[in-house]
């Protein structure tokens, strides 16, 4: 395993290895605007949602590597202490890089990545029209984590409004994930796109408590096909189906099936189907 200590790397591999590491992240596209009322857009991965009573949101646009000047996004909300963070699709991810280059203060990036400005309705700066989504935001603080190259700069932002297109709501009114096609940032040049089959499900941890993994039969445990998911699949239920479901399930659809990597087999295909009790179902007949 590879051990490195962040203080010996230089900060361009530094960089690299944890934009790689920690990821896929969130992009906040930030519109701001200067005392003089010039609107800035730039997005920035170095953002997360932090709290929703009340509803907070982080975003961080570090100083330059390069040069150590700091993002003009950064100066806007020391000056105008308001923001709107935009969500980036994909088909908006070419365009909304393209307005993270480093063009010189007061120019729009609306109109270099050939965006439209929409007016916002408690805060200053202007909406992304083309995203679908836009929380316009107060600054509640600015915290300067360092002086240096690459040091970051956390805008703590409170989230005063939210419009969501009805393109991207379901009948009830939720946004449909499958609908939203989020991108998220990798390291390097690398995005990711939250759609199709990248989506999936996971079953929050179940109330009453599962019984856990260590709970599991040994033999199951050690199963040679089952894997770390389908394990913490089964150890996630409450209770084990009884004896005589498990008789008449063995009957009904496991009447030629012999050995243990078989039955396991079929166990794993249902978990990764999301059929749980049924996985314990199969698995239960060779205990």
């Amino acid at each position: 395993m590879l051990t490195i200590n962040p203080k010996e790397l230089p900060l361009p591999a530094l960089q690299a290895y944890l934009s790689h590491s920690v990821a896929p992240r969130p992009v906040a596209f930030v519109s701001t605007i200067d005392r003089d009322g010039k609107p800035n857009l730039s997005p920035f991965s170095f953002f997360n949602l932090f709290s929703s009573n009340p509803p907070i949101a982080v975003f961080s646009p570090a100083r330059s590597g390069k040069t150590n000047t700091v993002k003009h996004t950064h100066e806007n909300v020391l000056e105008v202490p308001e923001a709107v963070i935009n969500v980036v699709t994909y088909d908006m991810v070419h365009q909304t890089s393209l307005s993270s280059s480093e063009y010189t203060k007061g120019v729009n990036e609306f109109e270099k990545a050939g965006f439209t400005m929409l007016s916002s309705e408690m805060v200053k700066p202007p909406r992304v029209k083309e995203s679908p989504i836009q929380m316009e935001c107060k600054v509640k603080q600015v915290i300067e984590l360092g002086q240096a190259a690459g040091a970051g700069n956390l805008v703590i932002c409170e989230i005063i409004l939210i419009h969501i297109s009805e393109s991207v709501l379901n009948e009830k009114k939720f946004i449909d994930q499958h609908k939203l096609d989020l991108v998220g940032r990798l390291g390097s040049n690398w995005y990711v796109r939250a759609s199709g089959n990248a989506l999936f499900e996971v079953a929050k941890p179940s109330f009453p408590l599962g019984i856990g993994v260590d709970a599991i039969p040994q033999r199951i445990r050690n199963s040679a096909v089952l894997t770390g998911n389908n394990l913490g699949q089964l150890g996630n239920v409450d209770k084990l189906p009884g004896a005589a479901e498990v008789r008449a399930y063995k009957k009904e659809f496991l009447k030629n099936v012999s050995g243990e990597n078989e039955i396991h087999a079929i166990a794993k295909k249902l978990l990764d189907e999301g059929r749980v009790l049924e996985g314990w179902k199969v698995l239960l007949t060779t205990i």
